[in-house]
């Protein structure tokens, strides 16, 4: 046999054509020989048949014990939100999509859980909840004040059938991010492109304030680079916390500042060479605002007409913060006929601001409040067409355009000496992070 086989590989090797000539004829002879048996498949098919039922069980133990455990899990739905300012109960749990008159009733009631509803808005909560909308677990994390050093985290769930809240108060973790953007129409435009958090977006606008006229310096190629920090509890951003260090460059200058604070003291911003970036003035009474309306000459959109505007306008949702733009002392703190609810501030030289159109006033005549101190929210009170802010800066009883306010005042004093070895180490540290933020991927606002 083995010989026969030796003798088919040396004719295929001699002759292969042949060889495979001769095997394409047997192939197509067997199927000749196929095609040949179609009488016997009739006579196959008119034999007697007979049906024949028999359970069978198809699932063995291990599979079964599977598909109960698959059928048995519980179908749970995970949802995040905070709560805002104008909300009931029942509008976060609808937000929320619980559907538990047991779980809403208990949150109503006890002590624990409504630590929910005080202090300010914002919370971030989470909820799990079944197919039917039943409360399974809520979890709420918010920071009690800007200065804590720990954060509040209120847990509600099942335990034996009942629900039971818990209160803690468990240390934050704080990371460093990094963010980088390119100018093409304006700076909240382009902070709004690579998503920086409006809170650090309008710490870079005040800083550099003093520096750059955001509103006509601003030339499209400009760039920026921070490094801001992230407040965090389990995970979650709780809080964008203070601009670490940041450098713009506009039309080819550049400018840089980064945050200092020497051991037991007072902290501040500086440039990278020491010089203090402090000014008595606030570029703007809104941490994060547009101009809708500048200073100077305009058609008026009440009255119809052109005249001056003492002012600048500034657009924002009501009950935004107003604060302060420098130390000073209330004037005058209540109604005054098209500004509505106003507020007048006495500030040193000579100077005064006016914040108009408020939805409410927080200080009174004669108080001295301090610089980023809130006096009330943005409204339309007054001659107003819609919610803004207009502001008007005053100097020996002459009006002045509001955005050269930061201009108007010189920079602090430079670092002390006994403190500029630590701050060499703090800028060079920031420096390496700043080119760090430069290689992040920029993004553009058209």
């Amino acid at each position: 046999m083995v010989e026969e086989w030796q003798k088919w590989a040396q004719r295929l090797r001699r002759h292969p054509r042949r060889v495979m000539a001769a095997l394409g004829a047997l192939l197509l002879g067997t199927g000749v020989t196929a095609f040949g048996t179609g009488p016997l498949d009739a006579a196959v098919d008119a034999m007697p048949r007979r049906e024949i039922v028999e359970p069978l069980d198809l699932l063995t133990r291990e599979t079964a014990e599977m598909a109960d455990s698959t059928v048995a899990a519980p179908f749970v739905l995970y949802r995040t939100d905070v709560t805002r300012r104008d909300d009931t109960l029942g509008t976060l749990l609808q937000r929320l999509g619980v559907d538990d008159r047991e779980a809403a009733d208990f949150l109503r009631r006890d002590r624990t859980a409504a630590e929910l509803w005080r202090g300010r808005p914002g919370k971030l909560v989470s909820a799990e909840v079944d197919d039917d909308g039943r409360l399974l677990r809520l979890t709420a994390r918010w920071l009690p004040r800007d200065d804590a050093p720990t954060f509040q985290r209120l847990s509600v769930e099942r335990a034996g059938g009942a629900l039971r809240a818990r209160l803690e108060s468990p240390a934050f973790t704080t990371s460093v991010r990094l963010a980088s953007g390119t100018i093409r129409t304006s700076l909240f435009a382009a902070t709004d492109a690579v998503r920086l958090p409006d809170t650090i977006a309008s710490q870079l606008a005040d800083l550099f304030s003093g520096e750059i006229d955001f509103r006509r310096d601003l030339r499209a190629g400009d760039t920026f680079h921070v490094v801001y920090e992230v407040l965090e509890g389990d995970g979650e951003v709780l809080r964008y916390g203070r601009l670490l260090g940041a450098e713009f460059v506009n039309a080819g200058r550049r400018h840089q500042l980064v945050w200092f604070q020497p051991p037991g003291g007072k902290g501040g911003y500086y440039t990278l060479q020491g010089e203090s970036l402090q000014r008595a003035f606030l570029a703007s009474p809104l941490a994060f605002s547009r101009v809708t309306s500048g200073y100077g000459m305009r058609f008026h959109p009440v009255h119809g007409d052109r005249r001056a505007h003492l002012g600048v306008d500034y657009g924002a949702p009501t009950g935004t913060p107003v604060r302060s733009v420098a130390d000073a002392i209330v004037e005058f703190a209540g109604w005054q006929r098209g500004y509505g609810n106003v507020v007048i501030l006495q500030h040193k030289n000579q100077r005064k601001t006016l914040y108009a159109h408020l939805s409410r006033i927080d200080v009174r005549k004669g108080q001295r409040v301090e610089q980023g101190q809130t006096l009330g929210a943005v409204g339309a009170t007054g001659t107003a067409t819609g919610p803004h802010l207009h502001f008007e800066y005053i100097v020996g009883g002459v009006h002045r355009d509001p955005l050269t306010i930061a201009r108007d005042n010189g920079a602090g004093e430079p670092i002390e000496a006994r403190w500029r070895p630590a701050f060499e180490q703090v800028a060079s540290t920031m420096r390496e992070q700043l080119a760090a933020a430069a290689t992040v991927v920029q993004a553009s606002a058209e």
